[in-house]
């Protein structure tokens, strides 16, 4: 199983591009507080693909909180005669966590919204399935068991 939750938030601008294949790709990283040590924190660089990246690109910029369920890639590529990995997260899933009004950077288009795009074994086909909810969630008395 290769699998990672993360709650944080965007701590660089985003890099938004589109491959030469016509795939949209952004990248960025998210700043992660260690639970134990409250002075330690971790920039993990986070990579989404298609849907997912567009929205981020739209909704998003630095500062916002953001949560991602994604799986872990390691990158291996040769600079100047070295070997070197990279680790990255792959997202697989976003929710966007800053409520609305209160944009970091002042983007007021930002809302809770949640886009799952769904990896199949890392060859390009991804499916995509967006739910983008712009409207309270409306219950009523007579509608709780309790």
């Amino acid at each position: 199983m290769n699998s990672v939750q993360i709650i944080g938030n965007i701590s660089t601008d985003l890099d938004f591009k589109i491959t030469p294949q016509g795939h949209e790709v952004v990248k960025f990283n998210v700043a992660v507080n260690n639970p134990y040590n409250r002075e330690k924190v971790s920039f993990i660089p986070i990579e989404a693909w298609r849907r997912s990246a567009e929205l981020i690109n739209d909704y998003c910029v630095k500062g916002n909180k953001i949560g991602i369920v994604g799986s872990i890639e390691v990158d291996q590529y040769e600079k100047d005669g070295q070997k070197r990995t990279f680790t990255k997260v792959v997202a697989q899933n976003i929710e966007f966590l800053t409520p609305k009004g209160s944009q970091a950077g002042g983007n007021s288009q930002g809302n809770t919204n949640t886009h799952e795009n769904q990896n199949n074994a890392g060859n390009g086909n991804r499916g995509q399935n967006t739910r983008i909810d712009n409207d309270p969630f409306q219950v009523n008395d007579s509608d709780l068991p309790f």
